[in-house]
């Protein structure tokens, strides 16, 4: 059984963020050592897979969609979570 995802971006988990399109990958919006954390604070996120920045379908296009995706994440963590300092101790670094 797969686990379950979830985002504090948005509850519908099955159409593109951006597209709407049901045809979807699941980003983890920090990945690598940080993928547990994504998944702890909800930077999960659906993206159709010519979007999704670690897809083998990604359209370098769209690169600046990464970015973006970190800054909304970072912006979500200081104002619920806590504190920049926090937010580099889990995700190693600041993307504001």
């Amino acid at each position: 059984m797969s686990k379950k995802l979830w985002s504090v971006f948005t509850d519908d988990m099955d159409h593109c963020f951006y597209t709407g399109s049901p045809c979807v990958e699941r980003h983890h919006i920090f990945g690598g050592p940080c993928r547990t954390a994504s998944e702890k604070y909800g930077f999960v996120i659906p993206l159709r897979p010519d979007i999704h920045p670690n897809g083998v379908s990604f359209n370098p296009r769209h690169s600046d969609i990464d970015k973006k995706l970190k800054q909304m994440a970072q912006q979500y963590f200081e104002k619920h979570y806590g504190s920049r300092e926090k937010f580099i101790k889990i995700f190693i670094k600041s993307y504001l």
